[in-house]
């Protein structure tokens, strides 16, 4: 893309013209594939047939219906249905990945081998590709053959383990950490290959794991284990190395308060009436406050306890305090500051209408161009696709006809 392209675009894709053939499913992989179609890349999903994508069956409404959960990480795509089973379907990808820039992948470590479809196969065929390959456990070690699920590598890497409440069994994060880190981290490798790609014209292999994502998460609690400090129990919402810095309640809910330096303890006694606490060994220094945590906490909720959320996050907010609502996931979403930043964005669906989705996490120069076309039909373009791949019409049809690609929908060759 030129500059001055960019220039005149209403958002900049810097991958625009890049094309990515993606075999992953499910989630880690869709998230990477997300994150370069919403940078401009053609993403193509390589889908099996029938069934698809995995995440295609993860439906509470019918048969008939997308799931939501599948068109929030597939929207921007395409979709091309190869069965890799056959001769035929294997070296029809094998001529798409000639022309493809970036291919991905999340399958156990060997599977792409046993196919022909390996890194050093598909290297031969295209030296410019930059494969990315995202497991659970990572290709070599111990545990290398085992499949990868976000709750068991959260469980596996400690994530589990120092989350939750005080005395009470760990628990999942809400969200799924594993999996969506590992397919920011998976997008963030092809970027870096692909900026070797420019300067060199060699391909690389990127690697990540669900085992990878979940342990890079631990930089706090590693630097605690590393220097032979004890590990904090579990803290709820607390902070392992500074307070307060948690969730307290409040007249109508929680709030979320960041004192984590003298500075901003001293606000906090301030606007909640208790300027003596600064003086109170217990809380007088950082080091204090942290080892006495249990008792800052019930002061503060004590002091909260009388007056709602907007009451102290305004005061408090006006104070230079960092402080915020403990919202719903609801309540975040229709915050306007989550629309003001574009992550929430009006998407295309399915049917024919439009809903809003979560949208890209980076600006460019103050912009960004999402992908907001619909996520696709299974096979939806597998014939425009190969078409434009320089596949024939007599060639398509004959893999339509052989059961080695499927079509649907009205978007053929």
């Amino acid at each position: 893309m030129k500059d001055t392209d960019a220039e005149t675009s209403p958002g900049w894709q810097p991958l625009k013209g890049m094309r990515v053939l993606e075999l992953a499913q499910i989630m880690a992989g869709p998230v990477a594939g997300l994150m370069l179609a919403d940078l401009g890349a053609d993403v193509i999903k390589v889908e099996k047939f029938p069934g698809g994508d995995d995440a295609r069956s993860f439906n509470s409404k019918g048969a008939a219906d997308m799931p939501a959960s599948f068109e929030v990480l597939n929207r921007g795509k395409r979709s091309i249905a190869i069965n890799l089973k056959t001769p035929q379907g294997r070296e029809s990808l094998r001529r798409m990945v000639a022309q493809a820039d970036v291919l991905t992948e999340n399958f156990r470590p060997g599977t792409m081998e046993s196919l022909g479809l390996g890194v050093a196969e598909l290297h031969a065929i295209n030296p410019r590709l930059i494969y990315c390959s995202i497991t659970g456990y990572g290709s070599r070690g111990p545990l290398a053959e085992r499949g990868g699920f976000d709750l068991i590598l959260q469980a596996f890497c400690g994530l589990i383990s120092v989350t939750g409440e005080p005395g009470r069994p760990g628990v999942k994060p809400g969200v799924s950490i594993a999996d969506v880190n590992a397919g920011i981290l998976g997008a963030m490798g092809v970027l870096g290959a692909y900026v070797h790609v420019l300067r060199t014209g060699i391909g690389q292999h990127v690697e990540t794991s669900l085992l990878q994502a979940s342990m890079q998460q631990l930089y706090w609690y590693a630097a605690l284990f590393f220097s032979g400090e004890p590990l904090p129990q579990r803290l709820g919402t607390a902070h392992p190395v500074a307070a307060p810095y948690q969730t307290f309640g409040c007249a109508d809910g929680e709030i979320a308060i960041g004192g984590a330096n003298d500075t901003n303890w001293a606000r906090i006694t301030d606007v909640v009436g208790h300027p003596e606490w600064c003086d109170d060994p217990r809380f007088s220094t950082a080091r204090a406050r942290l080892q006495n945590r249990e008792a800052l906490t019930e002061c503060l909720n004590a002091a909260l306890a009388g007056h709602s959320r907007a009451h102290w996050e305004a005061l408090l907010s006006a104070a230079g305090v960092p402080v915020g609502p403990v919202q719903t996931v609801g309540e975040a979403l229709s915050h306007p500051q989550a629309r003001a930043m574009d992550m929430v964005v009006d998407a295309q669906t399915a049917d024919g209408g439009q809903r809003p989705m979560i949208g890209l996490p980076l600006h460019f120069s103050g912009r960004n161009a999402p992908a907001t076309t619909a996520a696709p039909r299974l096979g939806e373009h597998s014939g425009r696709v190969l078409e434009e791949f320089g596949f024939s019409a007599a060639e398509i049809r004959a893999l339509l006809e052989q059961r080695c690609i499927l079509q649907s929908g009205a978007a053929g060759p």
